[in-house]
């Protein structure tokens, strides 16, 4: 289940990063709306990731929440602010996901 959670966690901290994406390029009051989408993304995802490490090692999780949120963020990046999708850029995002499900499959 602590899996779950800090997978959960991953994908909130790539919301609060798409929060502050978007917060840059709002207008009038509307960048107190993503910042404030940031402030609730930024604490739903540090409770989760304190949940999830009550009970994984903390090194494996915490790399494991990076990665997730890293990727997301690319992905984000790529599909939403229209940032470049070169082939190199998918080679280490695809290396970033391996690299996380291999963190999950060898710990214990």
């Amino acid at each position: 289940m602590n899996w779950i959670i800090l997978i959960i966690a991953g994908l909130f901290e790539a919301a609060f990063a798409f929060c502050l994406g978007k917060a840059k390029t709002a207008e009038s009051a509307h960048v107190y709306w993503w910042y404030a989408g940031f402030g609730v993304a930024l604490a739903i995802s540090m409770l989760l990731l304190v949940k999830a490490t009550q009970t994984l090692p903390i090194g494996t999780a915490y790399a494991v929440w990076t990665g997730i949120g890293a990727a997301g963020t690319a992905l984000i990046g790529s599909l939403v602010f229209k940032e470049p999708a070169t082939a190199l850029r998918l080679l280490f995002l695809a290396m970033l996901i391996g690299s996380v499900i291999g963190l999950k499959a060898v710990s214990h």
